[in-house]
């Protein structure tokens, strides 16, 4: 059986877009094919995961089985009582298999890998996302059909964005008139194309042409300034990855979101401009954005509301600084259980954390600092260099650098 790597290939795209045309002509003619959908959902899925990636298909399985029977005795469970110990529980055994998953190769232990499959984080945001909206009661019921049909969306069950449930949930129950569904049609269009000039142009030009370039020169010159292998090439390793990490992922966003579209469903866009950020915060709300705002809502605000109502901290400021940095530590250990990613993660919370007492500085002295074009361009020049030197930490290069 042939595989199929999501997005990597001319013939995946025309597969992909001729296969999806009969559900397409159903929405132009107001009419949404959904046992059609299921059935294409259902041949992608095989054609991924199966072949000699059958492993990660049985894992799949195994995990939608589980998932399923966690969400729907929760949503059953909640009907008639609310206890908070049940909830925690239900949010422990939905993250498991991806925790298990992670910290399987820092213990050595790769019969725990197996449970992993191509996807597994996205899958487990969506499943943690609904059982605590079943908890807040923004969603009060879930038939197993819609919660599969939002767990195993094909556009994005690799690699996000990561949508909503009752967001995803409207589109999917709606057919856009004629004329939205062209307007559809024309986005997902040129988000298709610039797809194409981000990940297969611009990403191969700077991850394939120039990164290894750079990274040779790097490494040559690992005795630099007193053996910290600090110098020029370092410093284009550090913008060279930074510019191949934003195309080659905001390029394969724009895929998914073009075939979202293509299917009537308008799945949220990941990156708006985030080299132009103001500050660092402005760069979360611009990179990465639904899993940005993912965190935002259910580590960060969860985390501030636990605080706040325990009475932990009753300073409002070390509130949000202790939430940051937490938040920023669950993403960093997420990334992996490595050096480099979880002082990633606390390198941005410590950002955040200094640009919030540089806003509140600048608004206790509004006469000392006044916007302008000058200021403003330097907060973006600062930013962006703040941003690069933590791609630079992400990436694991200094850990080949210096380790190695």
């Amino acid at each position: 059986m042939i595989n199929l790597q999501p997005y990597s290939t001319p013939s995946y795209f025309i597969l992909l877009i001729v296969t999806l045309l009969p559900a397409m002509i159903g929405l132009y003619f107001g009419r949404r094919l959904h046992i059609y959908e299921s059935i294409w959902t259902f041949v992608f899925l095989v054609l991924t995961f199966g072949g000699n990636k059958w492993h990660q298909g049985f894992a799949l399985i195994l995990y939608i089985i589980f998932q399923q029977i966690i969400i729907s005795g929760y949503a059953r469970y909640r009907k008639t009582a609310n206890q908070t110990w049940v909830f925690v529980t239900a949010v422990v055994l939905s993250s498991l298999p991806l925790a298990l998953v992670k910290l399987a190769p820092a213990f050595k232990a790769n019969k725990l890998s197996l449970l992993g499959f191509l996807g597994i984080s996205y899958l487990t945001f969506k499943a943690v996302q609904v059982v605590m909206e079943l908890r807040d009661g923004t969603i009060k019921d879930i038939r197993m059909r819609d919660c599969l049909q939002f767990m195993l969306f094909s556009p994005t069950v690799s690699s996000g964005p990561i949508d909503r449930f009752r967001r995803f949930q409207t589109d999917m129950q709606n057919v856009p008139t004629r004329s939205a569904y062209v307007a559809q049609i024309d986005k997902g269009i040129q988000y298709l194309f610039r797809g194409f000039l981000y990940k297969f142009i611009l990403g191969y030009y700077f991850g394939t042409m120039l990164l290894p370039k750079v990274a040779h020169y790097a490494l040559l010159n690992r005795d630099a300034l007193w053996g910290t292998g600090l110098s020029i090439h370092l410093l284009l390793y550090m913008y060279v990855y930074s510019m191949y990490l934003f195309f080659d992922f905001a390029g394969y966003s724009m895929f998914a979101i073009s075939i979202s579209h293509f299917m009537g469903v308008e799945t949220p866009v990941n990156f708006n401009a985030p080299f132009k950020a103001h500050n660092i915060k402005d760069f979360w709300n611009r990179w990465h954005m639904s899993l940005s705002f993912w965190f935002r809502d259910f580590v960060f605000m969860r985390f501030t509301f636990f605080v706040m109502k325990k009475r932990l901290i009753k300073n409002r400021i070390r509130i949000a600084q202790t939430a940051y940095l937490v938040n920023f530590l669950v993403m960093g250990f997420w990334h992996g259980v490595t050096w480099y990613y979880i002082v990633y993660g606390l390198f941005h919370a410590a950002a955040i954390i200094i640009n919030d007492y540089w806003l509140r500085f600048k608004k206790s002295h509004p006469t000392l600092i006044k916007h302008s074009t000058l200021t403003e361009s330097i907060g973006i020049f600062v930013t962006f260099n703040v941003v690069c030197f933590s791609f630079l930490i992400f990436s694991g290069f200094l850990n080949t650098l210096w380790f190695k």
